[in-house]
Formats: C-alpha cells, structure tokens, sequence
C-alpha cells in the first residue's frame, strides 16, 4: 500500500470531490450557523495551504491550514473517507499540517469541529489538542467544540486513529 500527501490547489479535482463529501456529511448534522467550513473560494482566497492524502493512488482525505498572522496554524477541511478510517490517516494529515505549521515558525495549531464528530475529536484528543473557548471567528455555539496543540509540547502517542472530519 503506497500513501502519499501531497499539497494541492483546492479547487483540484480530487480536492473538491472531497469537499463535497465533508459537506454532505455536516449538512444534516448542523444548522448553516454552525457550520463554519471555508468553501473552495474562501480556502483560495484566504491562501489556506491544501492537502491531500492518496492511498494507492485514490483520494482517501484531506486537511489545510490558515497560518493566522504568524500566530497560530488553524487546520481547515479536515476530513478522511470513512472508508479509510482507523489507518492512522488522520494522524499522518495532521502531522503534515504541523510540519507546515513549523516549517514557518508557528508552535501553535487551533481547529473548530462539531461534537458530532465523535471519531474527530476521538482523533484531535490522542493526538494532544486540548479544548479550549472560542476563538478568532468563532462564538459559544453548543454544537462546536474549539482545540489547540502546543505543538512544542510532546504528543501522546497512540496506537491508531479513527480518521475524523473537523470543521464545519
């Protein structure tokens, strides 16, 4: 099995068929207002760095990251197939995301996902995000939940992950 990341314009074929998928899932989960996932012409716009993760070849996930004015790395559109869950995909994802995220000097990664996304969070918690308020664009919303990682501190290590999907 080859597995592959590769940083792809987000308007990518493959991009956007995963894009969609994420939406499709979120919709009938949350309201609009809860649902704060950039659209293919924001992530353009707002120059969020896109990946995607290719197993054998096929579309299997994606992820970005908004670098915020060199003070924290938000990851974007997190999302693996469910197909592909409980490979540690989402894990590779987010290692490449902090890789980035470091790479320009940022030790500080935030995301915003659904409590719905419980193999998400499952995902964001072993890996060592820790809850926190809301911030930048977001509000107290009962349907969210707001994470940060230190990316300095050391990460638990886990045996795997459940893929996940994070914001809406």
């Amino acid at each position: 099995m080859s597995v592959f990341i590769d940083r792809e314009r987000p308007d990518s074929t493959d991009a956007v068929r995963l894009i969609v998928e994420l939406e499709d899932h979120l919709e009938p989960l949350y309201p609009a207002i809860s649902r704060h996932g950039f659209s293919v012409e924001r992530l353009l716009a707002e120059n969020v760095e896109f990946f995607v993760l290719r197993v054998d070849g096929r579309p299997a996930g994606c992820g970005g990251i908004l670098l915020v004015a060199g003070e924290y790395g938000e990851v974007k559109r997190m999302w693996v197939r469910p197909a592909y869950r409980g490979r540690g995909f989402g894990r590779l994802l987010l290692d490449r995301l902090a890789d980035r995220a470091r790479a320009d000097g940022i030790n500080l990664l935030r995301l915003e996902t659904g409590i719905h996304q419980r193999d998400a969070i499952m995902l964001y918690e072993r890996y060592g995000f820790r809850r926190i308020p809301p911030f930048g664009p977001y509000f107290d919303d009962p349907l969210s939940r707001c994470y940060e990682l230190h990316l300095a501190e050391p990460r638990p290590e886990a045996a795997g992950d459940a893929g996940g999907d994070s914001d809406r």
